[in-house]
């Protein structure tokens, strides 16, 4: 899990702050992002980075009709019923980046990649913990982390091509699945920067 990272100016966007206004979510995209936070939940805490690929589940069966042999039953159904239904693929293989921002900016999805999700947990301390900070960097860290207020942050965010966007966070200190916040905007620097991964002018390699 990273550590919030003050020292050098960059802002984590777990941190930005939120736009307030109420935005609706597109329910099959909610039900996404709620299934992909619960699959990683199961995996518990203190996981990597997962990056993953949406698809308009009836749209790939219409293009590929292979895939009703391969994909579950209760999935296809789910896609028979609603036209709108989201499939995640999960990305192996990430390139190598120093930041979550450069790993983003180096990805582009094909045309038939309908959106993608980026799964990531976060450490998020009061405004006063960073006061009177050690001014090494490892030591400020280690400040943070042992800081009583800390809270530990999985965050799910997922766009469209569309526009739509839909978000997910769950804390260590409830982890419940009823205690799972969606919105559609609740982490507005990670849904900015996964959206740019689908503008094929501001990215460089193809996603899968």
């Amino acid at each position: 899990m990273d550590a919030p990272d003050r020292r050098d100016g960059s802002v984590d966007p777990a941190h930005e702050p939120a736009d307030h206004a109420v935005e609706r979510v597109e329910p099959a995209l909610e039900s996404c992002v709620r299934e992909l936070e619960r699959h990683v939940a199961r995996g518990g805490w203190d996981g990597p980075l997962r990056l993953f690929a949406l698809v308009r589940t009836a749209r790939a069966v219409t293009r590929d009709p292979s895939l009703r042999d391969q994909l579950p039953r209760d999935l296809l159904a789910s896609a028979d019923a609603d036209a709108t239904h989201l499939t995640s693929v999960e990305q192996e293989d990430l390139p190598e980046a120093d930041t979550l921002e450069g790993l983003l900016a180096g990805i582009a999805w094909p045309g038939p990649v309908d959106g993608a999700a980026i799964c990531v947990e976060r450490i998020v301390v009061p405004p006063e913990a960073e006061q009177g900070l050690p001014a090494d960097p490892a030591e400020a860290t280690a400040a943070l982390l042992a800081h009583p207020a800390r809270e530990d942050v999985r965050m799910v965010a997922a766009v469209l091509r569309d526009g739509g966007s839909c978000c997910a966070l769950r804390t260590r200190r409830h982890d419940d699945d009823l205690a799972v916040a969606t919105g559609a905007d609740l982490v507005p620097g990670l849904v900015t920067a996964l959206r740019m991964t689908l503008d094929d002018s501001e990215a460089g390699v193809t996603g899968s």
